[in-house]
This record gives structure tokens, sequence and C-alpha cells, in this order.
């Protein structure tokens, strides 16, 4: 996750009939991702939106930081 994305913890998703979803849109306020959200409900009643907390860590890739990590002597 970027550092802008990091900023923007609060996101709308919209979820379709197939179990699949879509972050429509990120806020930094909950209150402002609610506003958003009733304005989205009116324009398309029909669809089904979440608010939610993004708290999706970054992936961590343990062998490449290990590799990265491991001591290589010098070979001259």
């Amino acid at each position: 996750m970027t550092y802008k994305l990091k900023l923007l913890p609060w996101c709308i998703v919209r979820r379709f009939p197939n179990s699949s979803s879509q972050v429509i849109i990120r806020f930094r306020r909950r209150n402002d991702a609610e506003a958003h959200l009733q304005i989205l409900k009116g324009n398309n009643p029909s669809a089904s939106y979440e608010v939610f907390f993004d708290i999706t860590s970054e992936p961590t890739d343990l062998a490449g930081k290990r590799a990265l990590l491991q001591f290589q002597p010098d070979v001259d």
C-alpha cells in the first residue's frame, strides 16, 4: 500500500451479485465517506455499497528480505 493510500483509510466499496467487490473512492475521514455514501445510494438505490476502514498491510516478501540481510563476503 502506498503512502498516499495510507492517508486515505476510509473507502466505499461496491458489492456485486457475483461476490466480487470494487473500491469506489477513498477518504481521510469516516464522516466524509458516509456523506458520499448517502449521495451514491440516492443516485443508484439498487446498488449495494458499504463503508470500510482499510487496514490492509503491505505484503511481506520474507525470501527477498532474507536475501538482503544475508552476509555476502567479498570474493576478489
